[in-house]
């Protein structure tokens, strides 16, 4: 199982050193890839509770940086790590502009970029980019059907019910081929199956691993029924650490605990055949050298398993 850290992009060590820092971590310690993730609003109130067990938003929000511009300044920095977005939210711009701007990540950073689309969870943020909130899965479709004729020709035009794009030449081109992976993040059995059916692979969050592969096996079988090889499917799964001084019991993993227990779930996680494991570390009240040192502990723990 491949293991990765994200990268400080929210809070008070968002910042050019904080970026260099872990990049350097990361890539001296033997991770495999980083991840960042994707905020326009940080509300007091937001318009809808944040998906976690007491629906609090992190504050860390308050300080976000754009994802795709802090991946660049990473592949800067970096020369083996892959990059990803956990998750990028695929609907607030263009379909043709953000194609533009995965190809060109993707060619600068000679192709170590995973795509990791999500849907968001606060109409708030639709509103601020004058995107409707009703249609999202529509919309999700259109995009992903934009993008993948994107990169799989070299003159193109789309009409659909949401984009209308003239005919263009599309000279620039991914470096990986046909395209970078795009990953997305969903729960719902529909968003599950639309995995299954048209994407290369999924982001989940923790949960009881019985859960997860529970979801994982709706995947797969989506992927069958649509006539794709269920094996070529990937899932990059995301751990955020609320860190105690003792250990909890087994109810409130992986939710809380201690980083032996979370090394122990990512062990666990492998067994379970899942591909990629990485931990936000950022979620926890830490300072950068904290989150480092952690993040060393984490990893060799891990592989000494």
């Amino acid at each position: 199982m491949k293991l990765g850290l994200a990268l400080p992009t929210f809070g008070p060590d968002a910042c050019p050193e904080g970026i260099v820092r872990v990049c350097r971590t990361a890539e001296d310690m033997g991770y495999d890839s980083l991840w960042t993730g994707d905020r326009v609003l940080a509300p007091h109130v937001p318009g809808a509770p944040y998906p976690s067990a007491d629906g609090e938003m992190p504050r860390a929000y308050e300080n976000h940086m754009d994802p795709l511009v802090a991946l660049t300044f990473a592949a800067s920095h970096t020369t083996r790590v892959h990059l990803g977005t956990s998750t990028l939210n695929g609907l607030w711009l263009p379909p043709v502009m953000l194609a533009r701007s995965l190809t060109t990540l993707d060619l600068l950073s000679r192709g170590r970029l995973i795509v990791g689309l999500g849907l968001g969870w606060m109409p708030d943020e639709y509103t601020a980019v004058s995107v409707p909130w009703k249609g999202r899965g529509a919309r999700l479709d259109e995009t992903l059907d934009v993008l993948r004729e994107y990169w799989a020709n070299d003159v193109f035009s789309h009409q659909g019910p949401l984009f209308t794009i003239p005919e263009t030449v599309v000279g620039l081109k991914p470096r990986q081929k046909p395209a970078p992976p795009v990953l997305l993040a969903a729960f719902t059995p529909g968003g599950l199956r639309r995995i299954g059916r048209r994407l290369d692979g999924w982001l989940p969050v923790a949960m009881p691993l019985p859960h997860l592969m529970g979801m994982w096996e709706v995947i797969q079988k989506a992927a069958a029924e649509a006539d794709r090889d269920p094996s070529a499917l990937r899932m990059a799964l995301r751990v955020n650490p609320r860190l105690t001084d003792s250990r909890t019991g087994p109810e409130r993993m992986p939710a809380a605990g201690t980083l032996a227990q979370y090394v122990d779930y990512a062990r666990a996680a492998a067994e379970a055949g899942v591909h990629e494991l990485f931990v936000d570390f950022g979620q926890t009240p830490a300072s950068l050298a904290e989150r480092v040192d952690l993040a060393g502990r984490f990893i060799e723990g891990v592989r000494r398993g």
